[in-house]
């Protein structure tokens, strides 16, 4: 009983590591890319061009929603730290998490979905994401009523102590990456571990059955910082065993790696915890809502 269990831990520690290793890698060019625009934007652009950004963030939801929706994982790391260095504002992120389509576009367009069906899943998403970015922006300016902070990097610099100001624009978002990557792996594979012993099948059931509780479990899955969570509710949905409602709260909730890179790049822990609750709230009142309203695909 002990080799057998030996052997079955062997063998999930080795596919733990070979998926952590696909799904870090294929960050890297995002991760890369946005830390390169970021130290662009504080070594180079002027102040009238960060004064341009910054006011034209009141429609962050609107382009972040949208950009949000293509099928991966890296937009939501990216746009994690994007507002970790102050670039976008808290409702431009949650809706950029809202609308994350992670896996959900390739398992469907597999799966011969119809088009019709994807078009219509997609653009919930990203309506939903307009909607929720705009309410929270708007929610907290009523509530805190504080200008948002300078955009700058530097507070990112001193929790990474890489002294950035004292190098090359390459040089710094280089050392940003690195910190993030080495983060992202450990943290990647110690849930795709978990899911190697438990297994997806019973991470779906856990779903299953539960018609009221439906759209709170999903949403629940979909805080799992990984992609196959995403690919668990989609096929779910396909196999006719969850609700569009349920679906879509795991769906919205489910940002990818975004919480994780939020988490290890933003200062305060209580802020990060209030936009992970707000960001569960909208995906699961979204779903029991498209649920009671009776819309199937």
């Amino acid at each position: 009983m002990n080799e057998g269990f030996m052997h079955a831990a062997e063998h999930a520690f080795g596919h733990a590591i070979e998926h952590t290793l696909e799904e870090s890698i294929r960050l890297l060019p995002f991760l890369l890319i946005t830390y390169i625009v970021m130290e662009y934007i504080e070594h180079k652009m002027g102040e009238r061009t960060q004064k341009f950004v910054q006011t034209s963030g009141k429609l962050g939801p609107v382009v972040g929603s949208i950009l949000g929706a293509f099928p991966q994982c890296g937009f939501s790391a990216a746009a994690a730290s994007l507002y970790s260095g102050h670039v976008i504002t808290r409702g431009t992120l949650i809706a950029i998490f809202l609308s994350t389509s992670d896996e959900m576009l390739p398992v469907m367009i597999s799966q011969k979905a119809p088009m019709s069906m994807i078009l219509s899943i997609i653009g919930m998403k990203i309506v939903i994401g307009m909607i929720g970015g705009f309410l929270v922006d708007i929610l907290l300016h009523i509530v805190r009523k504080e200008p948002r902070h300078k955009m700058d990097i530097h507070h990112m610099c001193d929790h990474d102590h890489c002294h950035c100001e004292e190098g090359s624009v390459l040089k710094s978002a280089v050392t940003h990456t690195i910190h993030i990557f080495v983060f992202l792996v450990l943290i990647t594979f110690a849930f795709n571990f978990v899911i190697e012993i438990v297994g997806e099948d019973s991470l779906g059931s856990f779903i299953l059955n539960q018609p009221m509780l439906g759209s709170f479990l999903s949403g629940i899955v979909g805080l799992i910082p990984n992609c196959a969570a995403s690919v668990v509710i989609t096929q779910l949905y396909l196999d006719g065993v969850m609700s569009l409602g349920a679906m879509m709260s795991g769906l919205l909730v489910g940002a990818g790696v975004g919480l994780i890179v939020l988490f290890r790049t933003n200062e305060s822990v209580k802020e990060s915890l209030t936009l992970t609750a707000m960001l569960y709230v909208i995906g699961v009142v979204a779903g029991i809502l498209i649920d009671l309203l009776g819309i199937v695909l």
